[in-house]
């Protein structure tokens, strides 16, 4: 039987958020948990993030996560989505994958953002500031020549085991992005799904200007975005209202709390501005039942000529969150047999 989305790879990415009354050790135990389902259930692969000092999440450190996540599987892909460049040195992100390469091989991504630390404190904490970010391009020649042996930053330098290992490397949209992804001839990923005219607009450039290379010999594009599936589109929309008001509790007070859950939510005297973000947050996903998302899904891919959705959705009900991933599967008609292939 076909669908709508047949043809199209559909990927997880968890950025290991907190809930209320939980710990950050909770929220990992849960990720790896999760990227279990997400195998079973037939995602071609499963993604971890990454953050410094934010209350309301726990993945600061995606290579370990991502090792974890590797470990506790069999064959879905594993990545990052992403290691933020700026905040490492390339010989470290380079000889990290290529341990991780080197344990599992086949099987590991490489998703690289420009993001520096998002306060000032961070930053200094880790010895950053924010013109790094303007720095991303010349950081990812370098980190991919560690993998190939043509770096000239330092000469006599090899980094080991990644020197001659081939692990997939994506760029995430973010500024500047789109064009240094084109330029290096490296797949993107970009997001997300509220700002469709900026999304097309980042894609189409992406396309235009991409130079194939020995990693990518035409544009693959990835869009990541919130999707959420559930019996009514009231049940779906109600499962975006904890991110919702984590984000605009995060604009208005400054700190990025952990999930809270909705019947709390709707209890919440909000002020005028952070109502005004809560509503925004919850506008322009994909969310409702099986038919509504698998017509949206058709619509995105059909717009960005994507190859792939990664789905990037949180809510505080792990099982709600669960069930949603599982009738995204279904809609999909993704099988458990399914096995990863190198992108």
């Amino acid at each position: 039987m076909t669908t709508p989305l047949d043809g199209i790879r559909l990927s997880v990415l968890d950025r290991s958020r907190t809930r209320e009354g939980e710990d950050g050790a909770q929220a990992l135990r849960d990720t790896v948990r999760l990227a279990r389902e997400a195998e079973a259930l037939g995602y071609h692969r499963f993604w971890v993030s990454e953050h410094h000092g934010v209350p309301g999440v726990a993945g600061s450190a995606p290579t370990v996560l991502a090792a974890a996540v590797a470990a506790a599987t069999t064959h879905i892909r594993v990545g990052t989505g992403g290691v933020m460049l700026p905040n490492h040195q390339p010989l470290v992100v380079a000889e990290q994958f290529g341990v991780l390469e080197a344990l599992f091989p086949g099987r590991i991504d490489m998703g690289l953002g420009r993001s520096v630390g998002f306060t000032d404190g961070i930053r200094r904490a880790l010895g950053r500031d924010k013109e790094d970010a303007d720095r991303f391009a010349a950081q990812l020649e370098e980190l991919l020549g560690w993998f190939t042996g043509e770096q000239t930053a330092h000469p006599e330098v090899h980094a080991r085991p990644a020197e001659g290992l081939r692990v997939p490397p994506y760029v995430l949209a973010t500024g500047e992005g789109a064009a240094i992804a084109a330029a290096a001839g490296l797949p993107l990923v970009v997001g997300d799904l509220r700002g469709r005219d900026r999304l097309l607009d980042a894609v189409d450039a992406y396309r235009a200007a991409f130079r194939p290379s020995p990693w990518a010999a035409e544009p693959y594009v990835t869009v990541a975005g919130t999707v959420v599936v559930a019996d009514s589109e009231e049940e779906a929309r109600r499962l975006l209202m904890p991110e919702a008001w984590s984000l605009a509790h995060a604009r208005t007070r400054g700190v990025f709390p952990p999930l809270a859950p909705p019947e709390r939510i709707e209890t919440l005297a909000m002020t005028e501005k952070q109502r005004g973000y809560y509503e925004s947050g919850l506008g322009g996903h994909v969310y409702g039942t099986e038919d509504r998302v698998a017509e949206a899904l058709a619509a995105v891919v059909k717009e960005t000529g994507a190859q792939e959705i990664l789905v990037t959705t949180s809510t505080y009900d792990r099982d709600a969150l669960l069930d949603s991933y599982r009738r995204l599967a279904r809609l999909a008609g993704l099988t458990s047999a399914n096995t990863a292939s190198r992108a």
